[in-house]
């Protein structure tokens, strides 16, 4: 059972952001990173793509699921301060999950740069892409 969690790109600072931060969008170094996913788990047999509802996370991976002809579902179990309530979802194989770091911290015990990803086994981390 594999599959794959993803910390969304860079967006830029929240403390310039002048809006609601839900609505934050990635920045010129969140979407080259976007695009930079496709390439690196387009061989994973991606059959399901999860997101945050957070403008910045479906960003993330919306040029993955347009290579591969899926959609982006967005589910709140994956938003900023959701804990480990996506746990369920992790387990699930062949999906790929886009969400904040606080929540990857929650889920694998330990953090990862913004745009990285770590590929999931029965829950536990077997590689960092």
């Amino acid at each position: 059972m594999t599959s794959v969690l993803v910390r969304h790109g860079s967006a830029g600072d929240r403390h310039d952001w002048d809006s609601d931060d839900s609505l934050r969008p990635l920045d010129a170094r969140g979407r080259e990173q976007a695009a930079q996913l496709v390439e690196l788990l387009r061989p994973l047999e991606v059959r399901r793509i999860v997101s945050s509802p957070f403008t910045r996370c479906v960003e993330t991976v919306e040029p993955l699921a347009d290579a591969l002809g899926l959609s982006v579902e967005l589910d709140g179990r994956l938003a900023e301060g959701a804990g480990q309530a996506a746990y369920v979802l992790v387990q699930e194989d062949g999906i790929v999950c886009c969400t904040h770091g606080d929540v990857v911290g929650d889920l694998v015990g330990r953090g990862l740069k913004k745009g990285a990803a770590v590929v999931l086994r029965a829950g536990e981390v077997v590689r960092e892409i």
